[in-house]
Formats: C-alpha cells, structure tokens, sequence
C-alpha cells in the first residue's frame, strides 16, 4: 500500500509541486484547499492519470471542524497517514503594524499557527507509536521573513512564521521517541501567487537581488527540500530547518536532543545537508575559562606588593581570560 501524505494548502504554489513530486515518490496524496476547488480538482485528476490514488478535500485549516473532517476522510478514502505538510498560509496587503487591526492579525494566525497546530495535532495522535501508530514525518513550511520580520510589508505574517519555527522546535522534541519526525523549510523568495495577496504580484523581481544567486526560486525547488525530509535520507533528522535562497543554511540534528546549526555560504554547500556535520559551540567550557581568569587577576590584586609571584598570578589569569575571548568569537 502507498504511504498516505496529506499537505495542507496544496492546490497551488508550494503545495501544488509538493502534490505532484510525492506522487512521483509513490505516496496517495490528499490534497487540502480551502476555495480553489478547480485548482485541486485539476491537480488530483492529472495525478491519477498517472496512476496514483488522490483525493481534494476542502477544509479550513483555521477551524477545528474542518480539520478533523479533512483528516477523518483521509483515514476512509486513503488510509493511514504517514506524512504532513503543513503548507496552508495567507498573508494580506502589505501595511505597518500600526495600522494593522484585530481582524487581520486574527485571520493570519487562524490559518498560519492554529491551523498547523491542529493538523500537526491530528496527524500525531495517527502516526505515534503512543497512540498504536508506525510512525510517520512532519515538514512544516515556514518562511525566512520568521528571521527578517518582514518590516513595512507584513510582519504579522513574519510573526506567524516564527511561530512555526518553535511549533517545528518542539514538537520534534515532544515526539521524537514515538515515532515522528519535525523539521521544517523557510523559503525565501519564491515566485508563487501568494505574493499578489499582499497587493505586489511582482514582488520577487523587485526584491530577487538580495538572493546571492540573484532570482527568486521555483515551487519545485522548496518542494524537492520538502520531499527530502520526508524521505528516509533524512531518518536520523528531526527538529531541522532547511532555508531556500538565503545566505546560510541551517544544518540539521542529528538524534540530539537540540537543534545545531551552522551558518554555511550557499556557494560553499557541495554536498546535500545530510553530509554536513552539526556544530555545537562548547560555551561552558569558554564560560569557565573566562570566569577562571577573572578570578585569578582578583586574587593576585588581593596579595598586593609588586613581586615577581604577583607578577606571574596576574600573567596567568590574562592569559586564561584572553583565551576564553578568543575563543568565544568562534561560536
């Protein structure tokens, strides 16, 4: 039986490519919509053309009902799930937070942080060997504007994605001995039709030389970072957020009980971030050092005179404090 993959917002932009290329990886794919139902519809019949099992299923992600009729009919028509991709977002016409109201701000979190939580809610209480489940992965889509905030454009929705990123943080680590994986993706800059909801279609070019590679990205490409996640490669990540577009990537856990990360030029990235070692700055060491020197040159200010073992009690505490200064403008 094909592994069952359900992903939220999936009749157009990032979730229509991520539709289409897990099919081709073999799973039955639920595609989740809430108003474009001709989009959906035209997706899944082009996947069961080429013979895989696919369902549209209108749902809002931001109402609870919904959420669990979308999953209820993917446990009778699909079977049960294994994957999720928690992609359905909105954001609306770009303003300053100082003119922003109640209404906007409610929306864009119903849909971008309570809808990922209630359909991660849902697909753990299926996948966790807790709940007599086999397991399963979760990809989250976040955004780079949960580390830019977006300023003068739409913050809410900047603030809303870094919502996500500590929903993916922990979650991974809430779940991980059950069976789950949670990472997540931040697209940068990528030519779908979200941007035209801010009120700019053509936002991507204005803003595409701020990407070192100096374009916007493709719906396939996020969607290509997505389906690693998901795939077994990825069996030993978890907790993980894989950047598209940006200057640095953030390299991946692996089995700890942490997230490690490494800033990396993108030029400098030869290898897929599996082959990449996490970095963990030893601070408490550092923290040690620079305490240990600390102390010492009291010390040696405590023995008072100008003798030659003041004189190597001071060199010795300057030194350590030194080191661990040094050091520590590694981390």
């Amino acid at each position: 039986m094909n592994r069952v993959i359900v992903v939220t917002g999936g009749g157009r932009g990032i979730g229509a490519a991520t539709c289409r290329l897990a099919a081709r990886h073999g799973y039955a794919v639920c595609v989740n919509y809430r108003r474009d139902r001709l989009a959906a519809e035209s997706l899944v019949t082009e996947m069961q053309a080429s013979g895989t099992r696919a369902i549209a299923v209108a749902a809002d992600a931001g109402i609870e009902t919904d959420v669990k009729r979308l999953f209820a009919t993917v446990d009778e028509l699909l079977g049960p799930i294994a994957a999720l991709v928690n992609n359905a977002g909105i954001l609306e016409a770009q303003m300053r937070v100082d003119a922003m109201d109640a209404a906007r701000l409610n929306r864009i979190f119903a849909t971008n942080v309570v809808g990922a939580f209630l359909c991660a809610r849902e697909a753990v209480r299926r996948m966790s060997t807790k709940y007599g489940g086999g397991g399963g992965s979760i990809v989250n889509v976040s955004s780079a504007a949960a580390r830019l905030g977006s300023p003068g454009e739409y913050v809410d929705y900047a603030a809303s994605k870094g919502a996500i990123d500590t929903l993916t943080t922990g979650l991974a680590l809430e779940v991980a001995e059950e069976g789950i994986r949670v990472n997540a993706v931040r697209p940068g800059f990528i030519y779908t039709e979200l941007h035209a909801n801010g009120g700019e279609p053509d936002r991507v070019e204005r803003v595409k030389n701020q990407v070192p590679m100096k374009r916007g990205g493709s719906p396939e490409e996020v969607a290509h970072a997505i389906l690693w996640l998901l795939s077994d490669l990825a069996s030993f990540t978890t907790g993980a957020f894989c950047r598209r577009g940006r200057r640095e990537i953030d390299i991946q856990t692996r089995g700890r009980g942490e997230v490690a990360r490494r800033p990396t030029r993108l030029s400098q990235r030869s290898s897929p971030p599996s082959q990449h070692r996490p970095f963990r700055a030893e601070w408490s060491e550092l923290a040690m050092a620079d305490l240990a020197g600390r102390l010492i040159l009291l010390s040696g200010s405590a023995l008072g005179g100008d003798g030659l073992l003041l004189l190597l009690v001071r060199g010795c505490g300057l030194l350590l404090f030194l080191f661990g200064r040094f050091i520590d403008g590694f981390r």
